[in-house]
């Protein structure tokens, strides 16, 4: 989560503001942006020190320097909570980026780097709690999917498309790109979320031969 540059104040006096720049939260209250990203910021922090059980509105608050009430003002949980810093946080750090002097299959295996390093940052350990406490939590396996997960296919989607696109002898239809996306994350996935093992070089590098190589094959197969 990105650094807050304002000092936000437990309890700041009626004639202080800690910032001008307002947005809506998701249930209603408009909120200050400083205090927004100072309790987001905090979130992600505890959650690498102390893990997802120990986590607390409580702790959050006295680390973002807030009060309790204002927190439940804007999120219902922990788990909206992280759910907001995981969007904000992936939007960026799992963008599809493309290198116009590198070819797509640099490309790709640039993209999956990122997808490894996203892992290792607060980011990745947020999604990480987020999806082993949806497998005992329903509504957090619901708000997870619906609010970020299949946001963040749809933008893979998009960017693997729009790289192959680079090579005009692909003609992949929308299946088969859904089938590439789960042949290109799917290892990473397995890797990092049933052995806990960071995502080494050979096993991106490998990964994206393979999806490329399942694109191209499907095009042939399409014409």
């Amino acid at each position: 989560m990105r650094r807050v540059d304002e000092t936000i104040s437990a309890t700041p006096k009626p004639h202080q503001t800690c910032d001008k720049t307002t947005v809506i939260s998701r249930t209603g209250p408009r909120r200050s942006e400083s205090v927004r990203l100072a309790v987001l910021h905090a979130a992600d922090d505890l959650l690498v020190e102390r893990g997802f059980s120990a986590l607390t509105i409580e702790g959050i608050a006295q680390r973002a320097g807030v009060a309790k009430q204002t927190i439940y003002r804007w999120w219902k949980s922990k788990v909206d909570i992280l759910l907001d810093t995981l969007t904000d946080d992936a939007r960026e750090a799992l963008e599809w980026r493309v290198d116009e002097e590198a070819g797509v299959e640099e490309n790709l295996t640039s993209h999956l780097r990122r997808v490894a390093d996203f892992f290792e940052e607060p980011a990745g350990q947020v999604l990480l709690a987020l999806l082993g406490h949806a497998q005992l939590d329903s509504e957090t396996a619901a708000s997870l999917r619906s609010e970020f997960l299949q946001e963040q296919r749809k933008r893979d989607m998009t960017g693997l498309r729009d790289l192959l696109a680079r090579e005009q002898d692909f003609v992949i239809d929308d299946r088969t790109i859904e089938q590439v996306v789960d042949v290109l994350l799917g290892p990473l996935y397995y890797r990092v979320l049933l052995f806990g093992s960071p995502i080494d070089r050979d096993l991106v590098e490998t990964t994206s031969r393979l999806a490329l190589d399942l694109a191209r094959r499907s095009s042939k197969a399409d014409r």
